[in-house]
């Protein structure tokens, strides 16, 4: 569970919140008509943006900003090296049997295991890879575009609440109910935007990063096993992942032979 975003969009809700109750009545600010204009005019809209599969997958991706967590890069260089010991020890053939938390690595390991060549291994991965990248670029896209369309909605319900007190002027009953629309639907699409869609969007564009980021890890881990490298030499390698504070520091020389080509 991601605390950053729950506590962000629950904090902002509560002091929304807050700010109602203490300042009036909290029914004054429920308007099932504004409403029903913003909440469902926005997802229509967005839905006519984008294919169907991609707007359910933006939903589903959406809850990825709360509960997703990838492995931290140092543990995933540990489990690397690890791995790799085990590669160089009883063969690559072991690393099928070698549990891992993320399929993508699974898949690389299992193509070791398989025997499949290095160029094989880097193009499958790096399909896959990018194919990741671009379903999750769709859900921070839907996102992004839910947050520049619930304003403009709200606008329009505001214009449209507009048109309806302007045109019953001699019946002040309806100038009251009007006018709500007017001003409610433009508050509701500022909170979609500001409180749902753009946190959520931005949560998940991140997301997107640092799964690429690892992906390309567990990549040059791959090959590097593939080609034999020392356990040492691949987390040296991969320590370029670390920001230059977290890196470990290992001035000693490294062999980069296979155990039984040491002298």
């Amino acid at each position: 569970m991601d605390l950053a975003t729950l506590i962000g969009l629950v904090g902002a809700a509560v002091l929304v919140s807050t700010a109602v109750i203490l300042g009036a009545s909290p029914e004054v600010f429920m308007n099932p008509t504004g409403l029903l204009l913003v909440v469902g005019g926005s997802l229509f809209v967005v839905l006519a943006k984008f294919s169907l599969t991609q707007f359910r997958f933006a939903f589903k991706a959406a809850t990825r900003a709360f509960k997703f967590q990838l492995p931290s890069t140092q543990e995933s260089i540990e489990e690397l090296v690890e791995l790799s010991k085990v590669s160089r020890k009883r063969g690559l053939l072991a690393l099928e049997d070698q549990e891992v938390a993320s399929p993508f690595l699974q898949q690389g390991l299992q193509m070791l295991a398989d025997g499949f060549n290095a160029e094989m291994i880097k193009e499958m991965m790096d399909k896959e890879r990018l194919l990741t990248l671009e379903r999750n670029e769709a859900g921070g896209r839907v996102f992004t575009a839910l947050a520049d369309v619930a304003p403009s909605m709200g606008m329009i319900g505001t214009l449209v609440g507009l048109v309806q007190m302007l045109a019953n002027m001699d019946d002040p009953a309806m100038i009251g109910p009007a006018m709500a629309v007017a001003l409610l639907t433009t508050l509701y699409g500022a909170m979609i935007a500001t409180m749902i869609a753009n946190p959520i969007a931005d949560k998940l564009w991140l997301r997107m990063n640092q799964e690429a980021k690892m992906q390309q890890l567990w990549i040059d881990a791959v090959l590097a096993i593939k080609g034999d490298k020392n356990p040492r030499v691949l987390g040296q390698m991969l320590n370029i992942y670390l920001p230059p504070e977290s890196r470990a520091k290992e001035d000693a020389p490294v062999n980069d032979k296979p155990a039984g080509e040491q002298a």
